[in-house]
This record gives C-alpha cells, sequence and structure tokens, in this order.
C-alpha cells in the first residue's frame, strides 16, 4: 500500500517504520516539511504526503486535525483515513466527525489510538488490537494492524468507535494505575 503517514511523533514514527518493514510505501507528512522524520526519512509537506497515498494515518495531536482535515479535505476524499488520534479531556475522543465533515468520501477507520507506541515498537504475544471501520476500509485496517504484529479486533463500523474509545480509556486507566505503558489486551474464547 501507499501509505502517507501525516505525524512524526511516537505513534507516526514507529508504525510508519513497522510498515515500511512490511514492505508498505511509506512517506511522512508534516508542518516541518524538509526536515528529517522518522529513522531520517524526508518530511513532506502534508498535501504532497496525501497526494502520494491510498491510506492515510493521522499521528498528530487531536486537537489539531480538524484544521489538518479541512486544509486537505480534497485530499482525503476517497481515501482510507485511519484515526489514530485522540482528543483527551473532551467528551468525543475521536475525530470522526471533524475527518468525515470535512471529506465526506474519506473511508474512516478508529486505530492505532489505544494502545501506547511502546506497545506498537514491540508487541506483546498474541495481543489484539480493537478498530472500528467504514466497510471498505476494514480490510486495509486490518492488514496494517496485522504488519505491526498484533491481531485485529473489529468491533464494528464507524459507528463503533465508541466501543474502540472505551478500550482506550481501559488502558489510560491500567498504565495510570500500574505505572507501566507495556499494556495490551487479548481476546480469549
Amino acid at each position: 500500500m501507499r501509505i502517507a503517514v501525516i505525524g512524526t511523533g511516537h505513534i507516526g514514527g514507529t508504525l510508519g517504520a513497522k510498515w515500511q518493514a512490511a514492505g508498505h510505501d511509506v512517506v511522512y507528512g508534516g508542518r516541518s516539511a524538509g526536515t528529517d522524520g522518522p529513522d531520517g526519512k524526508p518530511v513532506a509537506a502534508i498535501a504532497d504526503a496525501l497526494g502520494h497515498a491510498d491510506v492515510v494515518l493521522l499521528a498528530v495531536p487531536g486537537p489539531a486535525v480538524a484544521e489538518v482535515a479541512a486544509a486537505n479535505a480534497a485530499a482525503l476524499d476517497g481515501k482510507i483515513v485511519i484515526d489514530a488520534t485522540n482528543r483527551m479531556g473532551q467528551t468525543e475522543v475521536n475525530n470522526h466527525a471533524a475527518i468525515t465533515s470535512a471529506a465526506p468520501g474519506a473511508r474512516y477507520a478508529r486505530a492505532f489510538n489505544s494502545l501506547g507506541w511502546e506497545n506498537f515498537a514491540e508487541p506483546p504475544a498474541d495481543a489484539n488490537l480493537f478498530f472500528a471501520a467504514d466497510e471498505d476500509a476494514r480490510s486495509a485496517t486490518e492488514e496494517l494492524i496485522g504488519a505491526v504484529g498484533f491481531e485485529p479486533a473489529y468491533v464494528g463500523d464507524a459507528s463503533a468507535v465508541g466501543t474502540v474509545d472505551g478500550v482506550g480509556a481501559l488502558w489510560f486507566a491500567l498504565a495510570r494505575q500500574s505505572g507501566r505503558r507495556k499494556i495490551a489486551f487479548r481476546v480469549v474464547t
């Protein structure tokens, strides 16, 4: 897949490196175009990175998503957009509304927001990653979750983003209580 990772911090950098290692074509986009990003890779302007992609990972600070989506609405339209952001302290933690109102044709997925980046760098054995996705974004999202080293756990279409956000809230509570960020979940049947 051709993937634009918008955001060069721990989440974007870690996932981008994992996807490159799995053979995907990754371009980083950010406000600091022309600088070195994760692993010394160049950072393109957001619009340039989006033009390259079939799939977009939004890994910027949660409050910045509405601005990024509005400024790049035409480029996001029709693409799979994975929302890995969290608007901490807000009633709605995800950015589903901001993304789909700016780009109604975007195929939305909610994933990679419910665990700390350390888990993406070194996935715990047999761990699941819970996600919600529009039907036409599900397969690609599952493939990218698997490429990171997790077993995908689909909880429903985009109307199920609250379930994924609940997993994120549980992870944050457990991480705070234990003082450890290397915590993940596994479904046992």
